[in-house]
């Protein structure tokens, strides 16, 4: 995928070094969660991995397929929102058609079909933000990386952006991200860094609120004839809106219901990606609340 090796950057001959020794390994399917206060780097280690900036010592390795939305997007281009988003994708190597469909189904699913042939200058800053998510995600990505996207996002794009991630991960991708709210795809953090002194450290990843000490054995799946499939932390379980999910499901997960119209899909680990793909890319897809092991 990518990593990082003994990697350092700063700005001007003889200026602070911002990171310095910093190690990092990306694996595919994987969400990483980058956290540190104002200045420690955050966005700079973020264009490494991205490729956009170059570092002043060390090795940046590995060339998955890239896309990264940055804290600031530059609107003063001169293209439509469709235009800009069908020229990114011929960047990126899809046929002018693909990359004109995708532009206009990603736009839809940010809500801003409606400013698709609309200059880029004059968007609002939260359509501006829609449009950055967009041509992160034309191209499926094998490496996305996500410097404060969700800023400037309505609750709907910012819903939906979430599901993206979560598309992605299951794809088999790894996703990178800082965002300000630190409940932010809290139940699906696989990885937890802070940068900090210049350098890197892992964290743990926070175990979600509400997660159970034990799972209730209605909800264990079980093999045909009644024995047990897994062991605790052996599954996984997806709290999902929507209409009840139907039978033929992958890994026939187990299904219980909540308050608020919230179904609990409990499946073993292996079935679990599976799952997530056929829930995120129905039609409507379902909204995953959140995704943890009991």
């Amino acid at each position: 995928m990518r990593s990082l090796d003994s990697v350092g950057r700063r700005y001007g001959i003889g200026g602070p070094w911002v990171l310095r020794g910093v190690g990092l390994e990306l694996l595919p399917r994987t969400l990483v969660r980058v956290e540190g206060t104002n200045g420690t780097g955050k966005s700079t280690l973020l264009r490494l991995l991205a490729g956009i900036d170059a570092p002043t010592e060390g090795r940046v390795l590995g060339r998955p397929r890239t896309a990264y939305v940055p804290e600031r997007f530059p609107a003063a281009l001169p293209f439509t929102a469709a235009g800009y988003l069908t020229h990114l994708g011929r960047i990126h190597g899809l046929s002018r058609r693909t990359a004109a469909t995708r532009a206009g189904e990603w736009l839809e699913r940010f809500g801003a079909g409606a400013h698709a042939r609309t200059p880029l200058a004059e968007l609002s800053k939260g359509t501006s933000q829609k449009v950055a998510a967009a041509q992160a995600l034309l191209a499926a990505p094998e490496l996305l990386v996500l410097d404060e996207a969700w800023t400037g996002l309505d609750t709907a794009a910012r819903a939906e952006l979430d599901r993206a991630v979560a598309e992605r991960v299951a794809d088999g991708a790894a996703v990178v991200f800082v965002d300000h709210d630190p409940r932010r795809l809290a139940d699906a953090v696989d990885v937890r860094y802070t940068v900090e002194g210049g350098g890197l450290v892992r964290r743990a990843a926070p175990a979600p609120a509400d997660a159970p000490a034990e799972a209730p054995a209605a909800a264990r799946p079980t093999r045909a004839g009644g024995d047990e499939l897994v062991r605790m932390g052996e599954f996984v379980r997806i709290d999902v809106v929507g209409p009840v999910p139907p039978d033929g499901l992958p890994g026939a997960p187990a299904l219980t219901h909540g308050p608020d119209g919230v179904h609990t899909l409990t499946v073993a680990a292996a079935h679990s990606d599976a799952l997530l793909r056929a829930l995120l890319t129905a039609r409507p897809p379902w909204h995953i609340r959140g995704v943890s092991r009991p």
